[in-house]
């Protein structure tokens, strides 16, 4: 009998979550940055061997929300959390013990799966210095490599019985439009600094996949006129430097040439309108569960 669930890595903001995800399914499929809140809307991510699909979640960092769009961020993951089959638990091995799962989430959470607690980070502590830890605990290097094969045998046998829930070729089970937007806004992370990058959203205004090369027309957000110049960079450097990286990582993502443009705009105070928010599909309100 096959085996197939919903595996969501919960836990505080820059514990290592999209670094674990990618390193598990062997594809850097979730956005990673140095730094925190990096990740907004939940990214799943598939894997398949033999008689067993995982399907791996990876949502924002659980956090106290300080304005609208922290709040949506936290509602998208904790909904990821409720629709689980099986929690991973993350904390950094060097802060143990964990917290209690449910003493990071907001009191209304009513997640019904276990949950495995995961220690990251592993290589950023040296052996002879480990923490006294519990029985089952897992402890894993995303950097390195180590306990993921031994984590991925004990999700596995955590899995409950059933088919298959997406075709065991994919590799991800958002549409190609997410993706797209997710890797400009991770190229625009790696080359603006300070806290612009939490100012800034990406929407895909086309995406043509029947033509060659492949078309996609993005517009990057900043909320404020004095932040455009700052994206666009002397000369248009700045801009001309994220696309040249989003397009090498989309081209390698769609195993096919790419041509990438982009434009700049003005969305005031985006992160505090619910109408923006919607947009980037990271809705206040709590949607119903199909």
């Amino acid at each position: 009998m096959s085996r197939c669930g919903i595996v969501v890595l919960a836990g505080p903001p820059n514990v290592g979550k999209s670094s674990l995800m990618n390193a598990l399914i062997g594809e850097p499929l979730a956005i990673v940055s140095p730094k925190p809140q990096t990740t907004r809307a939940p990214v799943r991510g598939l894997l398949t061997e033999g008689d067993t699909q995982i399907v791996f979640a990876d949502p924002a960092g659980l956090l106290n929300p300080a304005y609208p769009l922290q709040a949506a961020m936290l509602r998208a993951a904790v909904r990821s959390i409720e629709d689980a089959d099986l929690i991973l638990h993350l904390h950094p091995l060097a802060e143990a013990p964990a917290p209690p799962l449910a003493a990071q989430l907001p009191a209304d959470a009513r997640p019904h799966a276990p949950a495995l607690t995961v220690y990251t980070k592993a290589d950023q502590v040296p052996p002879g210095r480990w923490p006294r830890l519990q029985t089952g605990d897992q402890v894993v290097s995303a950097a390195t490599g180590q306990g993921l094969k031994e984590l991925l045998a004990e999700v596995r046998a955590r899995l409950p019985e059933g088919p298959f829930l997406y075709d065991a070729d994919d590799l991800g089970t958002q549409p190609l439009r997410f993706f797209a937007s997710e890797f400009v806004r991770e190229a625009a992370y790696a080359e603006l600094e300070q806290e612009l990058p939490y100012s800034l959203a990406v929407e895909i205004d086309e995406f043509r996949e029947d033509s060659s090369p492949v078309y996609i027309r993005a517009t990057i957000a900043v909320e404020r006129e004095s932040q455009k110049p700052i994206v666009l960079g002397r000369g248009g450097r700045t801009i001309k430097a994220i696309g040249t990286a989003a397009r090498a990582r989309l081209e390698t993502f769609l195993g096919q040439r790419v041509r990438l443009e982009l434009w700049v705009t003005v969305w005031p105070r985006w992160r505090k309108d619910p109408r923006a928010l919607a947009r980037l599909g990271l809705p206040l309100t709590k949607e119903p569960n199909p």
